[in-house]
């Protein structure tokens, strides 16, 4: 009779286990290859981008045959998608910042990619792998759209004022201090600015933005110390130079825009097109609307230039396509990734030289960028993303560096007492102390 049961348990097992490899995925969820496919994105609602994103989704499902519901949100968007985490309601897909990954990765939400199986993975340029990979050397998302920070600068005011495009920090100062003390938009008025920057604490922008000076001057927030392990750097001669540059042009020189400690994007997005400031370092996501808003003549796009100890550098970022853990439909994520990353689904992302591009620069190399766009200041990007281009380092969890730096040097930008020395070197111990929480500091 024992050994009857354990007969009949041994079979039930067995079934078990062809049940779940036949129906359930790498996690066990039992699989439907022709369900619906949730995608989140972090894009406003009914914006032209989120109009974009639909159009990729409904392309694919024409090819595939598999369902989707594009779900965009922008406000809050990471709160929100906690809140699914925590449900274990996660969406099928998420397109977001490159920057996100160590943060859901350490969570458990993102499913590990194959890079040698995954359809066309020896198209995508290895630079943006790199931004797809976490601190265990492993994949855990998908290339999806790449960028490179550069100069947007107003060239009918630098034409008026008949100043030369900047070739250093000291021409890009000189360039500033022009913009809020000359007048250039003629209007006999003292209400133009320099620089337009999104200072503000908020989801980390001051430390966004001032990365590329940092980097761009051979400084950065934290430099390698052996495999895995990273130690503090912020509070270098060269990471210093850059922040105390960026208090001078805030201080001394006083030509960054009125409000700039407490602005974010969608803020300085306005105050360039409205004629407060002239010097926006950006990504290309904003090139269409300002050649619409502006006029194409008045916007020129300009690298950084390499700062006084180092360079050059500029902020790379994108997004990746995430498969989420817990999906029915493994296999159509897959399928949507593949289609995503395919010279098809990046034209239809890159949406020509109108407004609302969900693909910035194209990860797939097969992609001719000439031919979809026409804008001859789309390949000035490129050329900074290839050339300089810098991206967050693979820490576990890089949300807390960005955070607690932008805390940090948004203190003394808004304190022109404050001794940028000092600030950085306790912002060196805080960033330290994150490192032996995350179990990399070397």
């Amino acid at each position: 009779m024992k050994r009857l049961r354990y007969a009949v348990a041994l079979l039930a097992a067995v079934a078990t286990a062809l049940s779940v490899t036949a129906c359930g995925g790498d996690d066990g969820t039992k699989q439907n290859d022709k369900g619906e496919l949730e995608i989140w994105i972090r894009q406003a609602a009914d914006s032209d981008s989120a109009k974009t994103a639909q159009r990729l989704a409904e392309a694919f499902t024409k090819a595939s045959g598999i369902p989707t519901k594009v779900v965009a949100i922008f406000d809050d968007f990471e709160t929100k998608l906690q809140q699914q985490g925590a449900q274990h309601k996660l969406p099928d897909i998420v397109i977001n910042d490159t920057a996100q990954l160590g943060n859901m990765q350490s969570q458990g939400w993102l499913r590990e990619v194959n890079k040698s199986t995954f359809g066309g993975g020896d198209k995508i340029s290895e630079r943006a792998w790199k931004a797809a990979t976490a601190t265990d050397g492993k994949y855990y998302g998908v290339p999806f759209s790449a960028q490179a920070f550069l100069l947007l600068v107003r060239a009918d005011w630098r034409k008026k004022l008949n100043l030369p495009e900047p070739k250093s920090w000291a021409d890009l100062a000189a360039l500033a201090s022009a913009f809020t003390k000359n007048d250039p938009d003629g209007n006999g008025k003292a209400d133009t600015a320099g620089f337009d920057i999104p200072g503000t604490t908020q989801r980390g922008y001051m430390s966004w933005y001032a990365s590329s000076y940092i980097w761009g001057n051979g400084g950065d927030f934290i430099e390698a110390a052996g495999t895995g392990k990273w130690k503090p750097a912020i509070n270098n001669a060269k990471s210093v130079e850059a922040v105390q540059w960026l208090q001078d042009r805030f201080c001394d020189d006083k030509s960054v825009n009125a409000g700039a400690v407490n602005n974010n994007t969608t803020i300085a997005h306005e105050v360039f097109e409205k004629n407060q400031a002239g010097i926006y370092l950006v990504g290309p996501y904003v090139l269409a609307r300002f050649v619409k808003s502006l006029g194409t003549d008045k916007v020129e796009a300009i690298p950084l230039p390499a700062g006084p100890s180092g360079g050059p550098g500029a902020l790379a970022e994108g997004e990746n396509v995430y498969l989420m853990a817990g999906s029915d439909n493994q296999t159509g994520q897959q399928k949507f990734a593949e289609f995503a990353t395919s010279v098809e689904g990046q034209k239809i992302g890159m949406n020509a030289d109108n407004n609302g591009a969900i693909v910035r620069l194209p990860v797939n190399t097969g992609v001719d960028m000439a031919s979809v766009r026409q804008d001859p200041r789309w390949q000035t990007f490129k050329k900074v993303y290839d050339d300089a281009g810098v991206y967050t380092p693979p820490v576990p969890n890089w949300a807390p560096f960005r955070q607690t730096s932008a805390d940090a040097i948004n203190a003394v930008m808004a304190d022109c007492g404050a001794d940028v020395k000092t600030a950085m070197d306790k912002l060196a111990g805080q960033l330290g102390d994150l490192l032996s929480k995350q179990s990399a500091l070397g």
